[in-house]
């Protein structure tokens, strides 16, 4: 709980200097977005209104939502972080519920959405993306609980859930099945997508290896191979948080001697996120993708088409 004043402040803060303290590299007013699997720099930052925009996702806001969303943090401990981070003293005189001032983002409603994941209905584009461009194997898609719907302009999205290791909605991400259509991914407020299948993890067995994929793409792809794979969502968004999760798996008693694989995309973020898990998991080993295969998804499709 902090001043008005105070909030006032911390969101007046430089946006871009914000997000270089975040490990955002900026240039031109634009970077990688870190809230969904992006390639090319789609976030866009406004100097003059201090704000922020993904033309992709349409991840949007100000200083203080870029902070909450990166770090995975509240709106009291994003302030704190920004506070320390910029050496500023901030009062506790004039005491103001957030949400009073309606920067308080909602908590995500599981409750709203597992009735869909229940029976998971795929509409022909789904089931032609999923299918027929990807070649997935069904057990996976019924695995991972993929279903699709339509929104009031009768475009075509597959939801993809997110869950804990304990099964519990955390999340959802809505990715548009138009080509080229944008924003490309959507997310419900209040949605957490950190890491993708964490439920794999109840089916490991000491001394199985598990692939560690980028986007859930691959991860579909890997799973679909024969392998046993989690996903981080962006090579740009890997919060303490799942640091700590990962981290956790070398000590967890159902998964001693787990052995953890990856094939970095042929890409600079994609090395970029092989380094940082290689930093959490030094016994991380790295498989190389052919030169003509971008990602795994690639080398997938080439090796069923061979």
């Amino acid at each position: 709980m902090l001043s008005k004043f105070d909030i006032q402040k911390l969101q007046d803060l430089p946006i871009e200097q914000v997000a270089g303290a975040l490990g955002l590299s900026v240039n031109h007013h634009k970077a990688l977005c870190p809230f969904h699997d992006d390639k090319h720099p789609s976030l866009s930052f406004s100097v003059r209104k201090n704000r922020y925009r993904c033309f992709v996702c349409d991840a949007h806001g100000g200083v203080i939502d870029l902070v909450m969303r990166y770090l995975n943090k509240s709106f009291l401990e994003a302030c704190k972080w920004l506070a320390d981070e910029n050496n500023l003293v901030v009062s506790s005189e004039t005491i103001l519920e957030p949400r009073t001032l309606n920067l308080e983002p909602k908590a995500f409603d599981a409750s709203r959405y597992e009735q869909y994941f229940e029976r998971p209905f795929l509409s022909k584009e789904a089931r032609h993306f999923l299918f027929e461009e990807r070649l997935l194997d069904p057990r996976v898609v019924r695995w991972c609980r993929l279903t699709s719907w339509r929104d009031m302009q009768e475009v075509p999205w597959l939801q993809i859930p997110y869950y804990d290791r304990e099964g519990k909605l955390i999340g959802i991400q809505n990715r548009n099945l138009v080509k080229g259509a944008t924003p490309r991914f959507r997310f419900p407020q209040g949605a957490k997508c950190s890491i993708y299948n964490l439920q794999i993890l109840n089916l490991l067995r000491p001394g199985e290896t598990l692939f560690i994929a980028e986007g859930c793409s691959d991860a579909w792809s890997l799973m679909s191979a024969g392998h046993k794979a989690i996903a981080i969502p962006s090579a740009t968004l890997l919060t303490r948080k799942d640091k700590e999760l990962l981290q956790s798996l070398n000590s967890h008693p159902s998964t001693l001697n787990l052995h953890f694989a990856m094939f970095p995309d042929q890409d600079l973020p994609g090395e970029r996120l092989f380094l940082q898990l290689r930093e959490v998991l030094p016994s991380l080993v790295r498989h190389q993708l052919p030169r003509d295969c971008k990602d795994f998804s690639d080398l997938y499709l080439k090796s069923l088409n061979s």
